[in-house]
């Protein structure tokens, strides 16, 4: 029985692409950078091929790896989650995703607040923990929501769990949705609870993403068509819209991704257990903490053989990222335009180099590929 489990170390970046500066990033990698730390680790990933990718010129390069590598070339036009994602899954994006670095215009928030009942907060580009901390009292005074955005294209409301119940807090964000199509069509609407008392307020786990559906075929959609089982660790299911999946569970970080990781490794299926492990971005990447970073990728390291060990004869495991978030950067704390690495094993991948491939939407094709149907959208399949 044939699986397939592909794991996005969401943000591990490992160089600088050669458009970068066109999106404002400027000699960034991620690897680079946590490659620093003393808390880097990564002997697991290097046994891999990891420190053999092209570009890579770090300390660990091995003289028989036992995976295949290669250096993914992001095709599409932008650098943040749905875009990296919607094209390792085989839907590329010629044009960006749009973002509001001045903010929404009332096209947009008029219509929100008429449908809400509630008035809007901040309404500017803003760090998550930040934003509550700015304005988070007077959320609480007056109950209007707290609306804001970063450099992806995402629209976010922050509420206390306090004065928005949870459920209205999502039927918000649906409402968002509603109206955030055609020129608007941002990627994900987010809701982002908080709980707390002024001066000590913290986002909980509560989090959910409401993303666009993605406006071609995906693998997903082809292996859900042939028969196959589609499951989803941690926010891919919020990333497609649910398109293609049938069967999800959310995490609320890179430890309960990787339990539920094990979980599946012992269940039967035929397809394809799709994994996003967010603590690397979320965490770390956006906080600028490299030492926290390295410590998160050591960990993974670290779980990374008792993963491989499970695997079966007809198992394939890939391993790879959806963007970079150089912690190092300090432009901004925003996501940056990198190359991602692609780690293959199992007992029928053979290991060595596969170069620097030209679109993540290989990833897509292999995973097909690999269960003998043909990909409904341009790309080269690795194997």
């Amino acid at each position: 029985m044939k699986r397939v489990f592909l794991i996005v170390l969401d943000s591990f970046g490992v160089g600088a692409m050669p458009d970068a500066e066109a999106f404002g990033d400027t000699g960034v990698s991620t690897l680079g950078t946590v490659a620093k730390s003393p808390f880097f680790h990564l002997p697991a990933l290097g046994k891999l091929g990891l420190f053999n990718i092209e570009g890579v010129s770090l300390p660990g390069r091995k003289e028989r790896p036992v995976g295949a590598y290669a250096r993914m070339k992001e095709a599409s036009m932008g650098k943040d989650t749905t875009i990296g994602h919607w094209e390792i899954a085989g839907v590329c994006s010629g044009q960006p995703l749009p973002v509001y670095p001045e903010g929404f215009p009332e096209e947009v928030l008029t219509p929100f607040k008429e449908r809400t009942g509630r008035s809007v907060l901040c309404n500017a580009p803003y760090s998550g923990t930040a934003v509550i901390e700015a304005y988070g009292e007077e959320h609480m005074r007056t109950g209007a929501l707290i609306v804001y955005t970063s450099a992806d294209s995402v629209f976010q409301i922050a509420a206390h769990e306090e004065i928005v119940p949870l459920e209205e807090l999502y039927e918000d964000c649906r409402i968002a949705r509603e109206i955030l199509t055609g020129r608007h069509g941002v990627g994900r609407v987010i809701a982002r609870p908080f709980e707390g008392r002024p001066g000590s307020f913290v986002r909980t786990a509560r989090r959910h993403d409401f993303s666009l559906k993605p406006p071609g075929v995906t693998m997903l959609n082809q292996l859900n068509e042939q028969g196959k089982d589609v499951i989803a660790v941690g926010k891919i299911f919020d990333i497609f819209a649910g398109d293609g999946i049938t069967e999800h569970v959310y995490t609320a970080g890179n430890a309960e991704g990787i339990e539920q990781l094990f979980r599946y490794l012992d269940e039967d299926f035929e397809g394809l257990c799709f994994v996003n492990l967010v603590d690397f971005d979320m965490l770390y990447g956006h906080r600028r903490d490299i030492d926290g970073y390295a410590k998160a990728l050591s960990a993974f390291d670290k779980e990374l053989p008792g993963i491989m060990d499970k695997l079966g004869e007809e198992d394939i495991l890939m391993i790879t990222a959806d963007h970079g978030c150089d912690p190092g950067y300090m432009k901004t704390t925003d996501h940056t335009r990198e190359y991602t690495p692609l780690l293959m094993y199992g007992a029928g991948v053979k290991p060595g180099n596969l170069g620097t491939r030209e679109s993540f939407a290989d990833i897509g094709a292999t995973v097909l590929k690999y269960f003998g149907i043909e990909p409904a959208f341009p790309a080269k399949s690795m194997l």
